[in-house]
């Protein structure tokens, strides 16, 4: 059956699913508009039974200088090739709860930090051994007491101080040095102006010179919103409103991708503005939603979207907040 986006929009409209369909079944779906126009990959990533190879997801993705890509599931990180191979996995107790991950080339070698929400803490692990160099807590020094740390996003400066937002908590947003040390913290939770209702994702912004933090407001009312910190931690300005439910950020040149939890996907050209929107859901009930298994996805159409990353081509990779586990590449159109 031929199936456009178009028609595809009124069976979600009406709550119609279709069954589940093998990768040579299901035809690309065009996305997104003008230089920021994709087309999805049916079935990329999905084992050769044409079931999902991650479990729950609930994380990010950073993809390394091969181009592998890295993507944070609740069992651990799950590595492709750029064709939707499983390459490598790395499992085990240090490994859940990535929420957020970033990537670092460090002299010869590459390293991921990750925020893990509920193990309370951020790490850093080698990509080449999986040996975990770097744990990140509440530093007794802060002086901080909190009943709840829950960290969301972590990103690193070009010195290499790290920055970890207790996203879920207290909404602070921790500064540490390259090794660990406390250095400082800021924001609070809150709905004010520099305050935070959900410091969801975070992530720099090189677009700039001093590079900026570009954090996700998720939570901000009216509407969630992207907001620029100083590495010192000064409040500087208002990116973005308006954008639903924004979790995460990635930059690549001058433009960013935000996904939004309620089922599309953003970006950003150099003045902030949003030239394009990706994998947008119609069905209300389907964006913001876990709960939408492997049987019920539609291809082109987002649901929890949750973290991206662009490779180098300028294609696309979107991890939905998925109880099946999803992970879609979206080539772009030249």
């Amino acid at each position: 059956m031929k199936t456009t986006f178009n028609s595809l929009a009124i069976l979600l409209a009406f709550g119609i699913t279709m069954p589940l369909l093998a990768a040579d079944d299901v035809k690309p779906v065009r996305t997104g508009t003008g230089i920021m126009t994709f087309d999805t990959v049916p079935g990329w990533g999905l084992r050769p039974d044409g079931n999902s190879a991650l479990g729950p997801t609930h994380g990010g993705v950073v993809i390394d200088k091969s181009g592998n890509i890295y993507t944070s599931t609740a069992k651990g990180v799950v590595v492709f090739s750029p064709e939707g191979k499983v390459i490598n996995e790395y499992l085990g107790a240090d490994f859940t709860n990535l929420h957020d991950m970033e990537i670092r080339e460090e002299g010869n070698e590459e390293y991921i930090y990750g925020a893990r929400n509920n193990n309370r803490e951020g790490i850093k692990f080698s990509i080449k051994t999986g040996d975990v160099v770097l744990r990140l807590g509440v530093p007794k020094e802060s002086g901080l007491k909190l009943a709840r740390f829950n960290p969301t996003a972590i990103t690193v400066a070009p010195n290499g101080d790290i920055f970890l937002s207790d996203g879920y908590a207290s909404n602070h947003i921790i500064k540490y040095d390259k090794n660990g040390k406390y250095i400082s913290h800021f924001g609070v939770k809150g709905n004010e102006l520099k305050q935070f209702n959900t410091a969801h994702g975070m992530t720099l912004d090189t677009r700039y010179d001093p590079p900026r933090l570009l954090i996700c407001d998720r939570n901000h009312t009216p509407n969630g919103r992207l907001v620029h910190y100083d590495l010192e931690g000064n409040f500087i300005d208002v990116v973005i409103t308006g954008l639903g439910m924004p979790t995460s950020v990635a930059v690549q040149g001058d433009y960013v991708a935000v996904p939004d939890l309620k089922g599309r996907l953003v970006i950003l050209d150099k003045s902030n503005k949003i030239i394009s929107t990706v994998g947008n859901n119609p069905d209300p009930k389907k964006g913001r939603s876990f709960n939408i298994p492997q049987a019920q996805w539609v291809e082109g159409a987002f649901s929890g979207t949750h973290g991206s990353y662009w490779d180098k081509d300028g294609n696309l990779y979107v991890q939905d907040w998925n109880v099946s586990g999803r992970l879609m590449k979206l080539v772009r159109v030249k």
